[in-house]
């Protein structure tokens, strides 16, 4: 594709990542092994609202096999709820639950030949963390006390508190927008519970994937437009047709000369 003067501002690469490790025993949820073939990121649940040792593992494995990379996909400790419901929990508490978390993914992945490289909170804490300060804070202090050269980086949403804060703390941190879900005027994702909130549709995701990542904006749930600024793509490991749309939006982008490349 030939750039004119107005599409300067295209990234050269950006980072599609995918939540995966989400079965839980003999339940599985997606296919993760053909995932790992599209995405550059893997976020593997580290068994608080989904995954287990054996199947952190297998992710791992993957993950490493594919030349992908893993960030922990840490979480309330809700099994029950898919990690998808507030727990007013301590900051205490939450702290030591991250610092637990990343530390089993950290003892798999070795193990695989690999190493977790970030850190992405998962549903109802990746939302919270948006306006949470207190949890927020608690969450950062986790990175902090977890790193060893230097903190973990953070994968947050745009216009995040935890993003501020960690950016405050000298904290890294990667942006990141959603392919396949919708937003609501104020940049939030639209609620689960709402019609229309989780995007199928392969022409919509890709031009989704395109308007944040060529032109810096997307699309709300009522057809207005938003700035957005992102480093990284995510597509729901248990979206329907998750592995089609990932390919779409990664042929999408190459054809429009964004390479597709980990950001950690």
């Amino acid at each position: 594709m030939n750039r004119t003067a107005t599409d300067t501002d295209v990234p050269a690469s950006i980072d599609l990542n995918a939540d995966l490790g989400e079965g839980l025993g003999v339940w599985p949820m997606g296919d993760d092994e053909a995932m790992l073939q599209v995405v550059a990121t893997a976020n593997i649940a580290c068994g608080a609202h989904a995954g287990d040792p054996s199947t952190m593992r297998r992710a791992c494995a993957g993950a490493a096999r594919n030349d992908v990379a893993i960030t922990a996909h840490v979480a309330y400790p809700d099994l029950l709820g898919f990690g998808r419901r507030f727990l007013d929990i301590a900051p205490g508490e939450l702290t030591d639950r991250v610092i637990a978390q990343v530390g089993a993914l950290r003892a798999i992945a070795a193990a695989e030949g690999t190493r977790v490289r970030g850190v992405k909170p998962h549903g109802a804490l990746y939302n919270a963390l948006a306006h949470h300060e207190v949890q927020a804070a608690a969450v950062l202090t986790a990175l902090i006390e977890l790193g060893i050269e230097g903190p973990l980086p953070l994968v947050a949403a745009p216009g995040a508190v935890v993003a501020r804060l960690a950016a405050d703390a000298g904290i890294p941190v990667v942006l990141e927008a959603f392919t396949d879900r919708a937003y609501t005027p104020d940049g939030t994702l639209v609620p689960r519970s709402v019609q229309g909130s989780v995007l199928t549709d392969p022409d919509q995701v890709v031009a989704q994937a395109l308007s944040i990542t060529r032109e810096h904006r997307v699309r709300t749930l009522d057809g207005t437009w938003i700035p957005i600024r992102a480093g990284s793509l995510c597509l729901h490991g248990d979206t329907p047709g998750a592995v089609a749309l990932a390919q779409r939006v990664r042929a999408a982008l190459e054809a429009a000369d964004v390479q597709v490349k980990a950001v950690l």
